[in-house]
This record gives C-alpha cells, structure tokens and sequence, in this order.
C-alpha cells in the first residue's frame, strides 16, 4: 500500500467526517460548528540504541514548520462550563535533516552537504473536553483549557533529498512518496496521541496555543528505535453558528450509487464498476496493458514500467542495452563492456581489441604499435655487419663489444622492442653442422646482450645454417656475405 492509494480513501473520510460534524450541529440549539487552522513547528522524537547517533544524526535533526486546516464541533457538557469539543484536521507533521561538511570530512565522504525534508500529512482527530473560564457575564467572552486523546490518520508523504558530491560538485534533488505498511521502512496508517488547547475566545473568534505528541511509534525503521510527532504551534477558529441557533437541517435525499465511487448512478456510465468521475464512473483504460492506466501513462501503447511513467527502460544512448543496464548510458557501447566502449588503454585512438601494442601508443596503420624509423632500421643492420666471429667458431672477435654495447644501450632504453638474432653460414662443409654453428652464434650475440643488461625476453636467438643466401655461394667474396648475422627488430606486443 502506498500513499497514491491511500489518499483517496482519506480524503473521503475527511468529507465524511466532516459531514457528520456538520451534521451533529442539528441535534441542539447549543451545538457550534467553526473552522480552524493554525501554523506549527513539527519535529520527530527519536530515541535509539545506535551508537553515536546523537552527535553523528541528532544534532543535525531540526523541526519543520507546518499548518492544519479543518472543522471544529462544540458540544455543551451541563452548565458547568464544560465542553466536548471534537475536530477533524488535515496536519502536515515530519523533521529537516540538514549537514554540512568542512573540507575534510567532504574528501572523506564524497559529500560536501546533504538536506533531507520528511513532510507527513494526517487526518487528525481530536476529542478533547473544554473548560472555559467566562470573562463576561454574557459568556461570550473567556479563557479556555482543552486537552484529550487525538487520533491520527495517515494521508499522504515523501521524504526530499538534496545533496552536493565531492568531487565534481554533482548536485542532486530527489523527491519519493514514502510507503505505507508494516513492513520495514514503511510508515504506519494510524497513530495514537495526546493534544492541548489554551487561550481565548471572543464572541466567534478563538485563538489559542496547541500543542501534541503521537504515543505510538509511526515508523517501521530497518532498526530498533520509535518515533513520535511532536507539534507546538497557535490557531485562529473562527465559530460559523451562535450558541443560541443553529442552521436548518436539508432534507436528506437518498443516493444510490450501486458501485460505491461517490457517483450516484443516475450520471454514472458504468454504475456497476467503479470509477473516477473524470471517466464518467467508468475504469481508466489500460491500452498497453502494463497495469498503468492511460491516465497516468506517457506511453500508452507501449507497455512501460510504473517508475517511468509507463514507458520502457530508456536508452540514452541508443546501443540497445537499457540505461538500468549500461554503464555508459550517454555513449553508445558493446554488451560484452556492459554498455560502455571498447577500451583503448594508450589512447592511441586503436580499441585494445584490435591494437597489438595496447599499452604502448602507436599508430592505426601499423594496427596500434609505434611506427619503427627508418634511421632506427638502418642503425641496426649497420651494427649487424660489424658482429664478427673468428672463422669456424661461435667466438665473437674483440671488435664486436663495441657494436654490441651500442645494440645493448638501443635495446634497454626501448623496452617496447623485440631483436631476432639471426645467424647463417655459407655452404661450406656439413649441412648439418652448419646450421649447428649458425644457431651458436646466433646463441652467442644474445648471450652477451643479456650480459650487457638487456631483458631476455626482449631476444630472440635462430639459426638458419645456409639458407637463405644473400650472395653468390660460388665466390669467395660471396661465401663470406653468406655468412653473417641479420638483426629483426619488432615490437613486443606483435
């Protein structure tokens, strides 16, 4: 049961009730009916066993001002100045909550202020016994006492967020109906207390100070702790009959309305069902049928859920995963990144899913991956040609240290590179033992780069033996460009 149900049903107790008072003013000539309203401050007292909560929540607590607004009965009781005086008010009753956090406790928290506002609206029903103190012999003038047993009805409610979050200073407002039930979190339909009157009364004209106090806890909190209303505040009532009158009583003429919507049945168009009567008695239609009425639904063909008006999930961002679902709702996205991007680690505008080099920006043409320099390729095979090995051996000649410190000091300082050490061999002697030899040597350039700081899982080592000749095994000038090693630089993540 909730607040939008529930109001209809009290406000037809208000007028019914109301009627009746009006009615009572016909069983005797000293029956009053009058008008009253009246501004308060309302407050809820809180009691729990939560620790720190009185300097943590309490002391943020602070009352609300609120107003009632309803009809007033005076019954004499004798002729000893006591009156019952029965009433019936529409009350708005509830709390503020308002922090604000200094810089520190902002970081802290995410959250710079926060303001709640319980508004709680009742049908309020007093029954108090009046004692009047007459100031005059007409008796039109006095000091009242009044006090009784007040019962409380719940009508409607909703509880008002306001917050600023740190950081970005994201600022929001929410406003939801309150539940009513007994269920956790839910406020209870009746509410019993206590009420009292004091001031004066001249003629027709009654002003006084009031003051009551719910005796039943009226919230069903997720912890242990009660709730009662506390209000203070003043009235003016004005009296619409004298004492010594009172208006003619209508003759009452009876109403059939077989469906019971307040719509008697000689205009109502469905007198067997109820209805509202901007619908001539009849249901409000459901033309999607998703349980909304087309009165309250923005999408009247579509079915829809009720916390968006009737109408679908949205999605924002048209990439067919609801924004319930979507954790990118304002950009379109993929199911399998819930709704958001593919992601491009580097930035380099190449999604990780395609980008061989996804933590090293490179360029969309080379499929993510750093565009190797043409200096830098040249760099390399020129140290190549100055790796030496003494004839017939994997032994490198002394020459060779300083081309390999230089490859060494190109390679730490690119940690994104990948070397292939290449070796070959002319065709002389042992196939066999050829490839042998070029695999040593090949073994033998990346062993010393790793002596020389370079990470192993930057290198390569391959020998090819004689394949693969780049000259005239025939010559002897051929034979020694065959044999040689040949340095593939790559990167890492291809």
């Amino acid at each position: 049961m909730n607040s939008p149900t529930e109001a209809p049903t009290a406000k037809k107790k208000f007028v019914l009730l109301s009627l009746l008072l009006l009615g009572l003013t016909g069983v005797n000539a000293q029956v009053r009916l009058g008008v009253i309203g009246g501004l308060h401050s309302s407050n809820v007292q809180e009691t729990n066993n939560i620790p720190g909560w009185d300097t943590t929540v309490k002391k943020f607590e602070s009352s609300r001002s609120g107003a009632q607004l309803g009809v007033i009965l005076e019954v004499p009781l004798g002729h000893k100045g006591f009156f019952f005086q029965p009433a019936i008010t529409y009350t708005s009753k509830g709390r503020k909550y308002a922090k604000n956090n200094d810089s520190a406790a902002a970081a802290a928290t995410d959250t710079i202020y926060a303001k709640q506002n319980l508004n709680l609206n009742y049908i309020d029903i007093p029954l108090n016994i009046t004692y009047k103190f007459y100031l005059s012999a007409t008796h039109k003038n006095s000091f009242f006492l009044s006090a009784g047993p007040q019962l409380s009805f719940f009508y409607s409610g909703k509880l008002t967020s306001e917050s600023l979050k740190s950081p970005g200073n994201k600022y929001a407002n929410e406003s939801d109906p309150v539940s009513v039930g007994s269920g956790v979190n839910t406020y209870k339909t009746f509410d019993l207390g206590i009420n009292g009157r004091a001031g004066f009364e001249f003629g027709n004209v009654m002003l006084s100070a009031y003051f009551s106090r719910g005796l039943t806890s009226f919230y069903n909190a997720p912890y242990q702790g009660t709730f009662h209303h506390e209000l203070v505040g003043a009235s003016l009532g004005i009296w619409l009959s004298s004492a010594d009158g009172a208006p003619p009583v209508a003759k009452k003429v009876k109403i059939i309305d077989s469906d019971h919507d307040g719509i008697p049945d000689d205009v109502d168009r469905c007198p067997f069902v109820p209805g509202p009567e901007s619908w001539q008695g009849c249901p409000v239609r459901d033309s999607d049928h998703d349980g909304i009425d087309d009165k309250h639904d923005s999408c009247k063909n579509i079915p829809g859920l009720a916390r968006y008006n009737g109408c679908p999930i949205p999605d924002s961002d048209h990439d067919g995963i609801n924004d319930e679902e979507d954790k990118c709702p304002n950009t379109p996205g993929v199911a399998r990144y819930q709704g958001c991007p593919i992601p491009d680690r580097d930035g380099d505008g190449v999604n990780d899913e395609e980008d061989q080099c996804p933590d090293t920006p490179g360029s969309p043409e080379n499929h993510g991956c750093p565009l190797i320099k043409k200096e830098t390729t040249d760099k390399i095979n020129f140290i190549a040609r100055n790796i030496l090995f003494t004839s017939g051996s994997d032994q490198l000649t002394d020459s060779s240290a300083i081309a390999l410190y230089e490859l060494a000091s190109l390679m730490k300082a690119h940690p994104e590179w990948h070397l292939t050490i290449e070796g070959y061999t002319d065709n002389s002697g042992n196939p066999v033992k050829n490839q042998q030899l070029s695999q040593k040597r090949a073994a033998a350039v990346l062993t010393n780069l790793v002596k020389y700081g370079v990470p192993e899982k930057q290198l390569t080592a391959k020998g090819y033996g004689q394949e693969h000749p780049i000259a005239d095994n025939k010559t002897l000038a051929g034979r020694a460009v065959n044999r040689r090693v040949e340095l593939k630089l790559d990167l890492q993540g291809k």
